[in-house]
């Protein structure tokens, strides 16, 4: 009997292999986690549909953020090879939508830097998907942001391929917003951090140590790749990308000393010396702690030397520093809890 069952898995995840074969990660991140019924109802509309799984949900109440990864299959035409279709596309819209109705901007604070209520959406190709696949629907998602996204509610019944012939209807979108590319989406690969240096991200109003409010100006210092060229106070900007998985992965230094913190940082990443496909933040974490928020390629380098590497600068500047932990699941781990998921719904 036991065998029995187990056949009948192992087929089902064969046929499931070969129609929904390339999947899609997207990274979305919420300028809120202080209240807790906004990123619940956010939670519900990433979860309501069976071909769409929220792998995970990271929130930081000091950095007033939330991470959720979701995943999902692709569809390519036919004709073209480009992708078609992803249900992902609808869920992601859904999820901005109750943002953008649910959060202002305007009175938000965190130690996190921000340029909008939907800060970032990276897109990354697990299983067999590519990285330009990835790109292709990162760019039908900016589209629909930059362009075409209002009253989704009452346009589900409506093929979001057909944006563009209801353009006209759409274009007094109460929530169409600047966005911009990086990495394999723009059509240069334009850095991510190139961007955000460009629009002045990295730059705290606050304090010296958070994020208050707008920080970009009404007129944009560079023209987004969709949407209008004016930035709403309520809403802000987006930036979409495209490219490899990140590990992400913080480790907290027991220190306010953030210009000291932020020296450490600097000489663990490539620009200071470090390990080249380190990018990382020092960011105020509470009252007796600076984090170092660090984005690394797993290919060229681990967490543990990541660690190691910032405990021996620490030290150097009299600094205790904490265990390290992760902030999100490995490429392995996803792809196992996508195909669990969706094969326990088949």
């Amino acid at each position: 009997m036991e065998e029995h069952k187990h056949t009948d898995k192992e087929k089902a995840k064969a046929k499931l292999s070969m129609m929904k074969s390339k999947v899609i990660c997207c990274k979305l991140y919420i300028s809120e986690s202080r209240n807790a019924k906004v990123v619940d109802a956010i939670s519900r509309i990433g979860q309501k549909d069976p071909e769409v799984v929220l792998l995970s949900k990271f929130e930081d109440d000091h950095y007033n953020r939330v991470r959720y990864t979701l995943a999902s299959y692709i569809i390519n035409d036919s004709a073209t090879g480009k992708v078609a279709f992803s249900p992902m596309r609808r869920v992601l819209l859904e999820m901005i939508e109750v943002a953008f109705s649910s959060i202002n901007l305007e009175m938000h604070t965190g130690t996190h830097p921000r340029i909008g209520v939907i800060d970032d959406m990276s897109f990354h190709p697990l299983n067999q998907a590519t990285m330009e696949e990835a790109a292709q629907l990162a760019k039908m998602v900016a589209s629909d942001i930059g362009n075409c996204l209002q009253g989704l509610s009452n346009l589900l019944s409506l093929s979001l391929n057909n944006c563009h012939s209801i353009h006209n209807f759409l274009y007094f979108s109460l929530y169409a917003v600047p966005v911009f590319l990086y990495g394999v989406a723009h059509p240069t690969s334009k850095p991510v951090n190139a961007v955000r240096r460009e629009l002045g991200y990295y730059r705290p109003n606050d304090m010296g140590i958070q994020w208050t409010g707008q920080i970009l100006p009404d007129m944009l210092p560079m023209k987004p790749d969709e949407g209008p060229d004016h930035v709403s106070r309520e809403r802000g900007a987006i930036m979409i990308g495209a490219g490899p998985l990140p590990l992400s992965y913080n480790v907290p230094v027991l220190s306010k000393d953030i210009p000291t913190v932020r020296r450490i940082t600097r000489r663990v990443t490539g620009r200071g010396g470090g390990f080249p496909t380190v990018h990382a933040l020092a960011l105020s974490h509470g009252d007796d702690c600076t984090e170092i928020a660090c984005f690394m390629d797993p290919d060229h380098v681990s967490a543990d030397q990541v660690q190691r590497l910032v405990e021996q600068i620490a030290a150097e500047q009299g600094l205790e520093v904490d265990k390290g932990y992760y902030t999100d699941f490995t490429k392995d781990m996803m792809l196992d809890k996508y195909f669990n998921i969706v094969l326990a719904v088949d």
